[in-house]
């Protein structure tokens, strides 16, 4: 009977932290569009940012809690989960063309990115609070350098149709949606984390493990969710830039909040974990250079490869 609640909880969390996401964004997008925010900026901040949120709330309350190999194993887990799952699935739904920028500038950054989580990490076994400062700093220096961009391109333009997708919500209703979110968020982190660490030690299983599967698989259900829609209804830009994006915060955002909150503890499966998202990052990024496209064919691929990956993590 204290499976089913744990279970239950587990469940109940990822519920909370993807709607409260989906509200957050809502909430803030709307406030952002009545304070005239161009919606570029909106899409590249507030937006990208929401659907990292359930592995933000993860992440720090893993960090607080001292569970620092779910924090980790939930960040590298996602990226892998969202590089091979995510992109994976879109390309099977819709063959993606994948645009210059996305090879030339966000996959090698994204990759420079996981090159460096992997240097920080082996030297010492530790994620130290400096480290999470520099995370940090290149976090917002990205952002920056993301806003900049988009005021150029926009530069002389009419403002983007993509500013009537945005919810027209009451200012009011925006700041309930605003605050409900971050509860929900609030809660969900802590109802996923204490089930995920109970499951594990109920089945002897490592908090690595579950937070590169369980943990991982649950929290990238925004960037699944929006990958799909965006390659059905083809927004294919928008597929690959979410997926890769999204890897990039997950590393600068979450691990430099959560190890400047409390270091985080490498483990010799964390360095390995991070080696394969290295290997994954250049085989996606192959498969897109190759034909500026990623096709069925090279979906399922991706998919096999990830299901290989799950057996092997499963075993070892």
């Amino acid at each position: 009977m204290e499976t089913v609640k744990v279970i239950v909880f587990l469940l109940l969390g990822f519920v909370l932290l993807i709607k409260g996401a989906d509200f957050f964004v809502d909430g803030s997008s709307a406030i952002a569009k009545k304070l005239k925010v161009p919606s570029l900026i909106i899409g590249l901040t507030i937006v990208a940012m929401g659907t990292s949120l359930p592995e933000l709330a993860v992440s720090i309350t893993a960090s607080v809690a001292n569970s620092n190999a779910l924090a980790i194993s939930n960040v590298v887990g996602s990226n892998l989960f969202n590089l091979m799952v995510v992109l994976g699935a879109s390309a099977v739904m819709n063959p993606i063309v994948v645009g210059e920028d996305a090879i030339k500038k966000d996959y090698p950054f994204a990759t420079i990115c996981a090159v460096g989580l992997l240097a920080m990490g082996g030297i010492g076994m530790e994620l130290g609070r400096g480290d999470g400062v520099i995370l940090l700093v290149a976090f917002v220096g990205f952002i920056l350098y993301q806003v900049i961009v988009a005021l150029k391109a926009r530069k002389n333009t009419v403002e983007s149709t993509d500013e009537e997708k945005i919810k027209d919500v009451p200012v009011v209703l925006s700041f309930v949606y605003i605050i409900g979110g971050a509860v929900a968020i609030k809660f969900g982190g802590d109802f996923v984390v204490d089930s995920a660490v109970a499951i594990a030690t109920a089945v002897g299983l490592s908090q690595t493990l579950i937070g590169l599967t369980i943990c991982a698989c649950g929290t990238s259900l925004p960037e699944l969710v929006t990958s799909v829609v965006a390659a059905k209804k083809g927004e294919l830009e928008m597929a690959v830039g979410n997926v890769v994006g999204s890897n990039i915060l997950n590393i600068l955002m979450i691990l430099g909040v959560a190890s400047t909150i409390s270091p985080i503890a490498f483990a010799g499966e964390n360095i390995i974990d991070i080696v394969i998202l290295l290997v994954f990052s250049v085989i996606t990024w192959l498969f897109c250079i190759s034909k500026r496209k990623l096709e069925k064919k090279e979906g399922f691929i991706m998919l096999g490869i990830y299901l290989v990956y799950l057996i092997y993590i499963c075993i070892r």
